[in-house]
Formats: structure tokens, C-alpha cells, sequence
């Protein structure tokens, strides 16, 4: 073959776009409607078609959050670091893309966009170490007058929605999704409207670890019209107003309202610090069990 026809066939090649899905039951399904949305990067770039949510899909992933919930609510702290562990080591390995995709979402500059992808697979790490130690933090013997145990254990509240933050599209991401399943609940994901990409390739590093099906689902699209539903469900335990502006947040509260959600609000948070565990406490209820001791004697001494 010719040098010049060498290069003529180069050139000819056609680029393999990549198609992206929501992440529902384990599974990667396009929007019931059919719908897709344009993203772009920060200059305007066309980047790619993401699946446009409905309230059906919503819906959906609400009933593969708590189809989930049981299994890995029960299985061990643990158990469940090494599995977030399991993520983190996956985010690694593709670190390169993760990086484009950052640098694309955020305007940043390669070398920035590598450090915030760093910085969040750290982040991951970081909560994985909490799953085992977050029930000693904020769990224990309570002292109390009378020949009685009590003790107190923390439980996760259950099905959570997580609007994630709309400028930080990885970073900010983790850091909300990381702490509501290090504590035993599960989640659905709404992506940053703008940048939903990262979002959707984190749920193809979730469905090929160890992550079980349904414990995240990630759903893109217009974030009002799919936190609207989730707000009202009668099955979402919580709701997790980062990605919500003031008047959003305020129509969702009330929403929540109706079924005493616990509600997050939204508050300014920078990512890049390292976090406390407020996030790890927010959507985790307390079991309390008081149990007799007995008295030995008059003195009223117990064992």
C-alpha cells in the first residue's frame, strides 16, 4: 500500500462516539421518554447527548434504591469499605478519562483537572475508612439513673435523593454520594444539569466493582423536574438539596414536607477542604435499647 493511500484511509476514519445512559438497578437504561439534551464544555463545545429523565425514571430508580436497600443496609461496615475501596481503586485506573471529562465540565486546564480527580478518589478513600469507625464516633453507652443499659447505635435512615452540586462536577459529586452509602443507605443521583458526564461514567466504574445493583442510581437531565417527584415520594426516606438553588430548595422542602423527609439544605461548601462528618451524620437515625442490669444488695450496687 501506497504511502499516500496509507494516510487517505487515516484520515477517513470515523470518530466512535460515546453513548451515555442513566444507571438504574445495576442497569443502563435510556430515558423512558426517549429524550436527550445537548452538553457542552465551557466554551460551547458540543460534548454529547445525554439522556433527558422524566419523572417515570425517577420513579424507577426510587423503586431499584429501595429493592437495594435491605441487602446493603445488612451487610457489615466492613464489608462495605472494602467495597467503596474497590470503587476508589477503580477510579485509578481511569483516571485519564475522568481527567478530560473534568477539564471539559469545568473549563479547567489539564494539569487542574488531574489534581481535582485525584483529590476526589482521595475523597472516596476517605469515606471508605468511615464505614467501621462512623458508629463509634456518634454511637455508645449512655450514663443513665438506674439499674439500666443504654446504648445507642447509629442505622441508616434509608432511600436518600442527592441533587448533586452543579459547579463541581466530580469533586462535589463524591462528596455527596461517598457519605450517604458509607452509612448503609442508597442512593439516587441527580447529575449537575450542565456537566452530568462525570456523574454518568462514575456509574460504569459503580456497575463493574462490587457496588450492587440499585444501591446508586444516577439519573441526568433537568434537575427541577426530576428532584420534584423524588421531594414527594412517599418512598424517599431523605433528600440532599446541594445541587438545588434557593428557589428550588424552598419548593422541595415543602414538597418533602409531606412524608417528614429529613432535608438537607443547601449551604456553601467548599470541596476542595477536607470534610467532617457532618455528611456521614446527616442520614443516619439513632436506635437506642435500654435493658435491666439488676441490683446486687441494698447498697443498690448493679452489675
Amino acid at each position: 500500500m501506497s504511502e499516500k493511500n496509507d494516510k487517505t484511509e487515516r484520515a477517513e476514519r470515523l470518530s466512535v462516539f460515546k453513548t451515555y445512559k442513566l444507571y438504574v438497578g445495576g442497569k443502563f437504561p435510556r430515558s423512558e421518554s426517549g429524550r436527550v439534551y445537548e452538553v457542552t464544555d465551557s466554551k460551547g463545545k458540543w460534548l454529547a447527548n445525554a439522556p433527558l429523565s422524566s419523572r417515570k425514571d425517577a420513579r424507577d430508580a426510587v423503586v431499584a434504591a429501595r429493592k437495594a436497600f435491605g441487602g446493603w443496609s445488612g451487610t457489615t461496615a466492613y464489608n462495605r469499605g472494602q467495597v467503596l475501596y474497590r470503587v476508589a481503586e477503580m477510579l485509578e485506573g481511569r483516571r485519564d478519562q475522568f481527567t478530560r471529562e473534568v477539564a471539559d465540565a469545568e473549563g479547567l486546564s489539564k494539569s487542574k483537572a488531574a489534581a481535582v480527580v485525584d483529590a476526589t478518589i482521595d475523597r472516596w478513600v476517605w469515606y471508605a475508612g468511615w464505614t467501621d469507625k462512623i458508629a463509634q464516633v456518634v454511637g455508645g453507652g449512655n450514663p443513665v439513673a438506674g439499674p439500666f443499659f443504654n446504648l445507642s447505635s447509629p442505622e441508616p435512615t434509608g432511600v436518600v435523593a442527592v441533587l448533586a452540586p452543579q459547579e463541581s462536577s466530580f469533586l462535589g459529586l463524591v462528596s455527596v454520594l461517598a457519605p450517604v452509602i458509607a452509612t448503609g443507605n442508597t442512593a439516587i443521583v441527580v447529575a449537575s444539569e450542565n456537566s452530568p458526564l462525570p456523574a454518568l461514567s462514575l456509574a460504569e466504574v459503580l456497575a463493574t466493582s462490587d457496588v450492587p445493583g440499585g444501591v446508586v442510581n444516577v439519573l441526568s437531565g433537568r434537575t427541577a423536574e426530576i428532584a420534584t417527584p423524588l421531594a414527594s415520594h412517599q418512598d424517599v426516606n431523605a433528600i440532599d438539596l446541594a445541587g438545588a438553588d434557593e428557589v428550588l430548595a424552598k419548593e422541595l422542602e415543602i414538597a418533602a414536607a409531606d412524608n417528614l423527609k429529613r432535608v438537607l439544605r443547601p449551604q456553601p461548601v467548599d470541596y476542595a477542604e477536607t470534610p467532617g462528618i457532618d455528611r456521614l451524620t446527616a442520614f443516619l437515625e439513632t436506635k437506642t435499647v435500654w435493658h435491666p442490669t439488676g441490683s446486687l444488695g441494698a447498697s443498690g450496687s448493679a452489675y
